[in-house]
C-alpha cells in the first residue's frame, strides 16, 4: 500500500478530534487522501483540493444536488470526481478507510487493496441518522479487513460482528496541553471560580445541568467553548454568567482549559451518548485540571476513581464545591494520579499500534493473493448491492 483513501462524515477543519489526530500521524507512513462528504447546492461540480497537514490532502467535493451528507443523489458525481482524481494521481495501490458506512456505495467503483473501518461513534443513534445506515454498516463489516472502535463500550457492541476488531479509545497529545498558555484572552476578564466545557455542543449535552449550575451559583463563571450544531442556538440557556465562545482552534484549547478551576463533562444520558468516549476527558487531565462528569460508561469505568460522577445540576454544584475547597496537598495528589493516566497513553502510540495492525492485515491479504487473486472491487460491489437491497 502506498496511500490511504479516507471517507469521512466530518470535515477536516471542524473540531480537531480522532480523525485528525490519527491520520496526521498515519501520513508519516502513508500519504492520506481525506475525502469529505459533499458540499451541496454548488453552482458547478468540482473537487476542491486542500493541503491540510504534511502528507494529508483533503478532497472536498462540491455538488449541485441539495441533499446533505453522502446521499445517493450525489453518487454519480462523487464517483466520477474521485475516480478521475485517483487515476490522475496514479494512486493504484491504496486501501480505503471508512469513518461512516454511508460512504460505502460511493466507493464501489474503486479498486482498493484492502478496507479499514474506524468506528469512532455509534452514528445510527445520532439525531437525523439515515435509516439505511445500519444495513450499510453490516455490509461494511462483511468486507472490512480490520475494524477499530473508539472506546470500550463500542468495542463490546461490535466485537462479535467481525473477526478482526480492536479497541482504541480516545487518547491525548499531552505535550500540546501540558505546556499551553495559562489563560486565554477571551476569558481573562471573567471572575473566579471559572468552570468550563470544550467540544461540540449538540443533543449529547445536558444543558439543564449548565442552566441549573448557573442559577444556583450566579458568582460562578461558566465558559462554553465549541460549535453549536444540530440544535437551535436559541434553545441554549442564556445567563449573565454563561459565556458561549463558539468554535475555537485546537491550538487555542490549552489556554482555555488552563484558565478553568473545574472542567465539565455534562453529557446527557441518551441514545447518542451510550457509546461515546469523550476525547476531552484526557485533554482536561493533561492540563492537570479536575473535572465532574455524568455517568458516561467510558468515563466511569476507566476514570471514575479520579473523576467525580454526578447526575444533575445539584450534584454538579456539590462536586464542584468539593473540588474547589480541597487543600493543596489533595490537589497535588489528584494531579499526580491524572498524570499517571496520561503517561500511559498518547495519540502517537495509538496511531503506531493501529498502523501495525493495518500492515498485518495487508500482509494477510498478500498471503491470500498468492493462493487466489483478491477481488475487492467485486466485494465492494456485492456489499453495496446487499445494503441497497436491505434498505429498499
Amino acid at each position: 500500500m502506498n496511500t490511504l483513501v479516507v471517507f469521512s462524515h466530518l470535515r477536516w477543519n471542524f473540531v480537531y478530534q480522532r480523525p485528525q489526530h490519527l491520520l496526521s500521524r498515519m501520513a508519516q507512513r502513508w500519504p492520506v487522501i481525506f475525502i469529505e462528504e459533499p458540499v451541496p447546492n454548488a453552482a458547478e461540480e468540482r473537487l476542491e483540493l486542500i493541503d491540510a497537514a504534511p502528507g494529508v490532502t483533503v478532497w472536498r467535493p462540491h455538488v449541485r444536488g441539495g441533499a446533505q451528507g453522502f446521499h445517493h443523489e450525489h453518487k454519480p458525481a462523487l464517483q466520477r470526481m474521485v475516480g478521475e482524481a485517483l487515476r490522475g494521481g496514479r494512486a493504484s495501490d491504496y486501501w480505503i478507510w471508512f469513518y461512516t458506512p454511508m460512504a460505502l456505495p460511493f466507493a464501489e467503483m474503486l479498486q482498493p487493496q484492502g478496507v479499514i473501518y474506524d468506528c469512532m461513534d455509534e452514528l445510527s443513534l445520532f439525531r437525523g441518522a439515515p435509516r439505511e445506515l445500519v444495513d450499510q454498516e453490516s455490509a461494511l463489516f462483511r468486507m472490512a479487513d480490520v475494524v477499530f472502535t473508539g472506546g470500550r463500550s463500542l468495542y463490546n457492541a461490535k466485537r462479535d460482528r467481525h473477526r478482526n476488531v480492536h479497541c482504541f479509545p480516545s487518547s491525548v497529545d499531552a505535550l500540546h496541553f501540558r505546556f499551553g498558555p495559562l489563560d486565554h484572552p477571551l476569558q481573562q476578564h471573567l471572575g473566579r471560580p471559572r468552570l468550563g466545557y470544550c467540544g461540540v455542543i449538540d443533543e449529547r449535552l445536558d444543558l439543564d445541568i449548565i442552566a441549573g449550575m448557573a442559577d444556583q451559583r450566579p458568582d460562578w463563571q461558566i465558559v462554553m467553548v465549541g460549535p453549536i450544531v444540530k440544535i437551535d442556538p436559541a434553545t441554549v440557556p442564556r445567563r449573565d454568567n454563561i459565556h458561549w465562545l463558539g468554535q475555537q482552534g485546537y491550538d487555542e484549547l490549552p489556554a482555555f482549559i488552563n484558565g478553568w478551576d473545574v472542567c465539565l463533562l455534562p453529557f446527557a444520558l441518551n441514545e447518542a451518548t451510550r457509546f461515546i468516549s469523550p476525547t476531552k476527558t484526557l485533554e482536561y487531565m493533561a492540563c492537570g485540571r479536575p473535572m465532574v462528569s455524568t455517568a458516561i460508561r467510558d468515563v466511569v469505568e476507566p476514570y471514575g476513581h479520579v473523576v467525580p460522577i454526578q447526575h444533575d445540576a445539584d450534584g454538579f454544584v456539590k462536586a464542584c464545591e468539593a473540588l474547589l475547597r480541597r487543600p493543596r496537598h489533595e490537589q497535588e495528589a489528584h494531579r499526580q494520579a491524572m498524570a499517571g493516566i496520561i503517561a500511559r497513553t498518547s495519540w502517537d502510540s495509538t496511531a503506531d499500534a493501529m498502523a501495525d495492525l493495518i500492515a498485518g492485515a495487508e500482509a494477510a491479504r498478500e498471503a491470500e493473493a498468492m493462493a487466489a487473486p483478491p477481488d475487492i472491487k467485486g466485494e465492494l460491489a456485492r456489499a453495496c448491492a446487499s445494503s441497497a437491497m436491505a434498505a429498499s
